[in-house]
């Protein structure tokens, strides 16, 4: 991974896949070692060490399981079956097998300054027979589209960025009675509830915290996350420090209002919950904020480093005070962002230290877009989107094994600097 200034460069990994595939086996095989014991029998070992050794081949146009075979075993139905069964039903365990992902993570990639990363992606799909699967926002074609969607969790620091954890978004509607026979064909849980994604997004990253095996400071995310109120306080209560961008309409105090308890009227409970003093003003939308600032309010400053040359915005930031069920809540970072090219303005939201600095905010506010990133790298080398299996034990043992992929990508691309 380049690394300039601390701003992280896009990798191409596709020189590194375009080498003679028998030069990545021995690191391939020293690398799925580490995770071979946690496979249980021998045969989902094997067939763990196939799989990701067909999700690396470079010259494959479908990473599904049938082309996999047929390129690295040649036409064989029963390979074809014993993958399908490793993958879409196999009782081996994804959890066990991540936590130990977020362990190498660490080694590779582990900063004290770390950024969680938690984004969406969608996978379209034909037919209604799959996981979760349900006519809705399809972010890959920017449309309402029959799709599957995932909640992901990933991994930035200034050595490189990979994906953490995954969770299937499954729609409300499929825990009524009338897809119960859908729910037990795709193999979901009894014990699985209906999450949002926001609350499958803080399941993941209280996981990683609990683990304590992964250092990170920061968690980011776009508006969808954003907006949730409840997730920011569960990530702050956590000691953790969220830059999340919001939407327009958020709402926030540019100085903190006076609030008082009410009087007793002498009959009832005393009341408990203060209220706005009356005068007091409302709260302002972030919009209009970014109306009334003068020019000396803004700074430019270089995000990152793109592939045609530095990326630049203008920045503004403020101490201000959240809303919380209409009265004010803690102090937090306005942070503005506009774009020098179309004057579009961002909003984000973040609860670090008052005394943390403009250039920290701006390096956070680029550390976002790599999961993007993860995705394409995901979907375009490493099979990610090529799943044929229709099960929600299937979708994660995927999701499991392209995250391992990932990041062996990473480690060996470390390993090639080092070599330099």
């Amino acid at each position: 991974m380049e690394v300039n200034d601390n701003v992280i460069q896009t990798v191409d990994y596709s020189e590194l896949l375009r080498q003679d595939v028998s030069r990545l086996m021995t690191p391939l095989k020293e690398y799925h070692a580490i995770y071979a014991p946690l496979f249980g029998r021998r045969e989902h070992r094997e067939h763990s060490e196939f799989y990701l050794q067909g999700l690396l081949s470079p010259d494959m146009e479908r990473k599904s399981i049938e082309p996999m075979v047929l390129h690295l075993k040649g036409a064989d139905e029963n390979a074809v079956r014993a993958v399908q069964q490793f993958v879409g039903e196999g009782n081996w365990k994804d959890d066990p097998i991540r936590k130990r992902h977020w362990q190498e993570v660490e080694k590779t990639l582990g900063e004290d300054d770390g950024v969680l990363m938690l984004d969406g992606s969608d996978f379209p799909k034909q037919g209604n027979h799959s996981a979760g699967v349900k006519r809705q926002y399809c972010g890959q074609l920017g449309k309402r589209a029959n799709c599957q969607a995932g909640v992901f969790a990933g991994y930035a620091s200034s050595k490189g960025y990979t994906l953490l954890d995954s969770g299937l978004y499954i729609p409300e509607v499929w825990f009524g009675e009338d897809y119960k026979d859908r729910r037990e064909k795709c193999r979901i849980p009894e014990d699985v509830r209906f999450q949002t994604k926001n609350e499958l997004a803080w399941e993941m990253i209280d996981g990683i915290i609990g683990e304590g095996t992964l250092r990170f400071r920061w968690v980011t995310g776009d508006e969808a996350f954003g907006c949730d109120t409840w997730l920011l306080d569960q990530i702050a209560s956590q000691g953790r420090w969220y830059f999340m961008e919001v939407p327009i309409n958020t709402q926030i105090w540019i100085h903190r209002p006076e609030t008082t308890i009410p009087p007793w009227s002498g009959r009832g409970a005393k009341p408990k919950v203060p209220r706005l003093l009356e005068g007091e003003p409302a709260p302002n939308r972030v919009d209009a904020i970014a109306g009334f600032l003068s020019a000396d309010c803004w700074s430019r400053h270089t995000i990152k480093e793109g592939a045609k040359g530095p990326i630049v915005a203008d920045f503004a930031a403020f101490r201000v005070n959240n809303v919380r069920n209409g009265l004010p809540g803690s102090e937090v970072w306005l942070i503005l962002r506009r774009d020098v090219m179309t004057g579009e303005v961002k909003f984000y939201l973040s609860n670090a230290p008052a005394e943390t600095e403009l250039t920290t905010l701006v390096r956070i506010s680029g550390m976002r877009w790599p999961i993007e990133t993860c995705f394409e790298d995901g979907k375009q080398m490493l099979g990610m989107g090529d799943y044929e299996v229709r099960s929600w034990i299937g979708w994660n043992h995927h999701m499991t094994l392209c995250m391992l992929a990932h990041h062996f990508l990473v480690r060996l691309q470390l390993e090639f600097k080092k070599n330099l």
